[in-house]
């Protein structure tokens, strides 16, 4: 499944140099990767349950600069999951002339809030993760 989320550029966005600094991207990678969970993942029964989605590593490329005014539109998708750890893959696009402003490869775990350690994924939680793949 690919999910796509729109944000408009504001001032707020903008650094010194007016464009979109490098770690608001990662706050517009992390909204869209949220709407991307929580359309399909019902996230407060696995929290009461003692899983949490945690980023353990995100490698972004930035190949345009966006300015004020810029919609960005941001396709993510499950691109791998394996025993412990999964692959979203997202880019992020000036909506309109679809020419790529950046894209990241971030990997995540669940971790049981337990132990703190990451939980395999198996059973329920490898089913509702395998549903963002379709």
């Amino acid at each position: 499944m690919k999910n796509h989320t729109r944000i408009k550029v504001r001032g707020y966005h903008l650094d010194l140099y007016g464009h979109v600094n490098n770690a608001r991207y990662l706050e517009f990678l992390e909204e869209a990767r949220w709407s991307f969970i929580e359309n399909e993942i019902d996230l407060e029964k696995w929290r009461r349950l003692g899983f949490a989605f945690t980023v353990v590593k995100i490698t972004i490329n930035y190949r345009r600069a966006a300015s004020l005014g810029d919609i960005l539109d941001i396709h993510t998708r499950l691109e791998k999951l394996g025993a412990r750890s999964g692959v979203v893959r997202q880019d992020v696009v000036l909506s309109g002339s679809g020419e790529r402003i950046a894209d990241a490869e971030v990997v995540f775990v669940i971790v049981d809030t337990q132990t703190g350690k990451a939980a395999r994924l198996e059973g329920e939680i490898y089913t509702a993760l395998k549903s963002l793949a379709t």
